[in-house]
């Protein structure tokens, strides 16, 4: 007899009548084999990832930003930009829009992706934006994390109110994103 994996060749007991067996270890257990005649090869594959993998953030230890926090921050930010679009409109012209959302984008994924992991508003308030291991983002995250906001806003808000009612105060950009809002 010889291992199905690597073809060395194995030795049977003589005096053993094979049993029926349930399982490669209990098996080997009831023929009284000891533990150095076991091979790896009886082991059991490890189990895949699961394609929809939890946190690796202890949850006792972790405070989720919930929605009206979130909605003042956005408040907060909202008003620095709304004065930053006062100024800069009059002087830009029939480029405003491009130069807005550029300006915008600019702001969130370069301040979320910061050593703050936060923008202004989000820092005010006491939030932080992480990865689901607790991680500080990429700009690359928080780029995408942007531009899914749009999404979220487009299904008439729901993807912002989803924040509400998850249990990781989680909204539809966070979940594309996979990122979290923390408290620190």
């Amino acid at each position: 007899m010889s291992c199905p994996r690597c073809g060395e060749v194995l030795q049977e007991r003589a005096d053993r009548v094979p049993e029926p067996q349930t399982s490669a270890l209990g098996g080997a257990i009831a023929s009284g084999l000891t533990s150095s005649q076991l091979r790896t090869w009886d082991a059991p594959a490890p189990p895949s990832p699961s394609p929809f993998p939890l946190p690796s953030l202890s949850e006792a230890h972790v405070s989720y930003g919930g929605f009206w926090i979130r909605a003042l921050a956005a408040l907060i930010d909202g008003l620095i930009l709304g004065v930053a679009d006062f100024f800069l409109r009059p002087r830009v012209g029939d480029v405003y829009a491009l130069i807005a959302l550029v300006g915008d984008w600019l702001y969130f994924s370069l301040m979320e992706s910061s050593s703050s992991q936060g923008t202004v508003g989000k820092i005010v308030c006491g939030l932080r934006v992480t990865d689901t291991q607790g991680r500080r983002i990429s700009f690359g995250r928080a780029t995408g994390r942007y531009f899914a906001k749009i999404l979220s806003a487009l299904i008439l808000f729901i993807g912002y109110l989803m924040v509400g009612w998850t249990r990781q105060k989680r909204g539809l950009h966070d979940f594309i994103a996979g990122t979290l809002v923390v408290r620190t």
